[in-house]
């Protein structure tokens, strides 16, 4: 495969997908994978940076169901996902809405750096994806791949690939089975770019497939 071309988005979110597909597809073997799978929808950046990165937070290592009732107890009970809010209610009274206390921590330095202007927001959109990392990492129970999950699903960047995603890792591992792990697979990841996020999704919506296929439990890959 050849170089990206030059007038490649990178952190403007994609319209559709028509480009990004027939970039994908000159890789023969994820072209294959593309060819058996359902269209996605085009994602769009989300209004609201803190809320999003905060619903993200509750919902790690929980089922979709899970997350969603524990959101909306804290959403219910301080009137809405807010800094203030967040930091006025009592770190039990979080723990009692069902979070844990690495998560109450979590949501409360998120919360303080919100209103302390450590990490403005409100601009995030605006900075490269590794300055998103950069800013965000130092918080505690922030690591890098909540970033990356906040990137592609948050801010709709186009040009995102986790490696500390075990799902996406095992698909790696499926498509190219002579490829160990390592430099090998960076150099093809990279070759997908400017259009990472959407072979990433192709990869989760491979895995849930073939899981449902298998009639394995359904897990909730971000898709």
């Amino acid at each position: 495969m050849t170089a990206a071309p030059p007038d490649a988005p990178s952190i403007q979110p994609l319209t559709d997908h028509a480009g990004a597909l027939a970039w994908l597809a000159r890789d023969p073997v994820l072209a294959e994978v593309l060819a058996r799978a359902q269209p996605l929808p085009v994602l769009t950046p989300t209004p609201d940076p803190f809320g999003t990165l905060i619903r993200s937070v509750v919902g790690q290592q929980l089922s979709t169901k899970a997350a969603a009732s524990i959101h909306a107890r804290v959403e219910g009970a301080l009137g809405g996902v807010a800094p203030e809010p967040l930091l006025r209610a009592a770190l039990e009274d979080l723990r009692a809405l069902g979070l844990s206390w690495a998560k109450v921590r979590t949501v409360r330095a998120l919360a303080d750096a919100a209103l302390s202007g450590q990490v403005d927001f409100a601009h995030l959109a605006a900075l490269p994806d590794e300055e998103v990392i950069t800013a965000l990492t130092p918080l505690p129970g922030i690591g890098r791949w909540t970033v990356e999950m906040f990137l592609m699903f948050g801010l709709a960047r186009p040009d995102v690939f986790s490696f500390g995603d075990l799902v996406l890792r095992q698909g790696l591992l499926r498509l190219y089975p002579d490829l160990a792990p390592g430099p090998a697979q960076v150099e093809r990841v990279a070759s997908w770019s400017p259009y990472r996020t959407l072979a990433a999704r192709t990869l989760w919506a491979q895995a849930a497939r073939l899981r449902q296929q298998a009639g394995s439990p359904s897990l909730s890959d971000p898709l």
